[in-house]
């Protein structure tokens, strides 16, 4: 059974939350790193997946795949966590 792309959508979603889970719980490990690292860590691990999941989002929007509010949810949802993660990443550090 092959996954359609909304529901990859909103599997990068997911994604993108449990790396945020994680990197709080493990977020004393990362204090010996410098601020431009963390940064890097957290964008490629936060932002990226989120980004992906975009594209795979209008991907099936404009495929017209079945299931279309998957793939608006995924969109919706996944541009949220992006631009708040990127928001945290510029404002806060």
């Amino acid at each position: 059974m092959k996954m359609s792309l909304g529901a990859k959508s909103l599997a990068l979603f997911v994604l993108s939350l449990l790396f945020l889970v994680l990197l709080t719980l493990f977020e004393s490990l990362l204090s010996g790193l410098s601020l431009t690292a963390e940064r890097v860590i957290s964008a490629l691990l936060l932002v990226l997946p989120g980004l992906f999941g975009i594209v795979l989002g209008v991907l099936s929007m404009l495929r017209k795949e079945p299931r279309v509010w998957v793939a608006i949810l995924g969109v919706i949802l996944n541009a949220l966590f992006v631009l708040f993660q990127t928001a945290v990443l510029f404002f806060a550090g």
